[in-house]
């Protein structure tokens, strides 16, 4: 397993950092152009909307080539998409550059997370992804003090130069540390067989485990644009206070991928998914409670420790459930399924938000929260073996 760290994790890190970077300066870049706040979020969001795009034929992608030569082609082009921001004059380049990045970071997603699975066991994979969770938290919670600083120092441009090198340094770490995988099982059929097959076979886990994965990711994306509006808008917080709740529940969260994978490992991946869903819906739904800056912060605590529980648990999931022989297509038609939850979750508090209000819109995620429980609790299968999980727990 420590092969993975300069193969997997510190990749992992650098990637999140440079996402982080993003965070404080991409914004303010965009609206440097003079545009309004319809073309900044098209902006911001251009990377989701490549990710979308090309998350199912990024996992076709692996049945043609081997996983190395898959990730790094995403690499290559995510750091030619962020050097491209560097030298961009228009709104529409800005788009253009994010949609192709969101390209490349769904092959280098799709191609790692099949290099996961292929290189780890189900007795210590929850651990791994676990701990590769809590690098993305502890890189996107660096990212921003590191974008802020150099933006303020050099120039909101230079910023994406940064983040530019860190692509390379993950580019590096690729080519020099990850295996070359063999492909020979994912060409003996056919990608129309693959799909066959997955519908014959895991349709009804896949159908589980994609509406669970909608919710679980709509969650997880809406609190992150609930608890800073909640923070300003109903409770009147000022910018430093809502930065210090949103720290505070970033903190916590990043800190719980040690008992998240431990847990995943030892008793069980429901163990660690229902209690994670169940405590973001509590306290997504006593959100409307909280008068007071010490109130929220507690209440973002709660929704922390609930999320960081959560580290890594749908690729750990996703992984046990894949079937080797169409393992890249139904890894792509699973991240698709979340990519397009985490998409809608900002999206949807916005419209709820805006027809009725934002604490009714709080609620609401909350119950999506509890619903996402349910459905993993009831309909998706264990997948911890049970003569693994009776020793580990003995």
């Amino acid at each position: 397993m420590d092969s993975l760290f300069l193969s997997v994790h510190f990749p992992q890190l650098l990637l999140q950092i440079g996402y982080g970077i993003l965070i404080p300066v991409l914004p303010l870049f965009v609206a440097d152009f003079g545009v309004g706040y319809g073309m900044i979020g098209l902006a911001l969001g251009g990377m989701a909307l490549g990710t979308v795009v090309a998350d199912f034929p990024a996992g076709a992608l692996l049945r043609v080539f081997d996983r190395k030569s898959v990730m790094i082609g995403g690499l290559v082009i995510l750091g030619v998409s962020v050097i491209m921001l560097f030298w961009c004059s228009a709104v529409w380049q800005v788009i253009l550059a994010r949609i192709v990045g969101g390209v490349g970071t769904a092959m280098f997603n799709l191609s790692r997370h099949a290099y996961i699975t292929e290189v780890t066991k189900p007795q210590g994979r929850g651990r791994e992804l676990a701990l590769f969770g809590g690098l993305a938290r502890a890189g996107v919670f660096l990212g921003p003090a590191i974008g802020g600083l150099v933006a303020g120092l050099f120039g909101l441009k230079f910023a994406f130069l940064v983040y530019g090198f860190l692509v390379i340094m993950a580019l590096l770490c690729s080519v020099l540390f990850v295996e070359t995988s063999n492909i020979r099982e994912t060409r003996s059929s056919t990608m129309k067989t693959a799909l066959l097959m997955i519908y014959r076979s895991q349709n009804r886990v896949l159908g589980a485990a994609g509406v669970g994965q909608i919710m679980v990711q709509l969650v997880r994306r809406a609190r992150e644009a609930i608890i800073p509006l909640y923070a300003s808008e109903v409770i009147g917080l000022d910018v430093q206070a809502v930065g210090w709740v949103v720290s505070g529940a970033a903190l916590v969260d990043m800190l719980m991928f040690i008992p998240a994978g431990y847990i995943m490992d030892r008793f069980g991946r429901k163990y660690a998914i229902v209690p994670s869903f169940l405590l973001q819906g509590i306290g997504l739904v006593a959100i409307p409670i909280a008068e007071s800056f010490i109130g929220l912060l507690l209440i973002g605590f709660v929704i922390g420790i609930g999320n960081g529980l959560g580290s890594g648990s749908m690729m750990t999931l996703g992984a046990d459930l894949a079937p080797r022989q169409a393992l890249g297509e139904f890894l792509g038609i699973l991240r698709l399924i979340g990519d397009t939850g985490s998409t809608a979750g900002p999206l949807l508090v916005g419209v709820v938000a805006s027809a009725v209000s934002l604490p009714l819109a709080t609620v609401l995620a909350g119950g999506v929260g509890f619903c996402a429980a349910a459905i993993f609790a009831a309909y998706v299968p264990e997948t911890l073996p049970p003569r693994q999980a009776k020793q580990q727990a003995d």
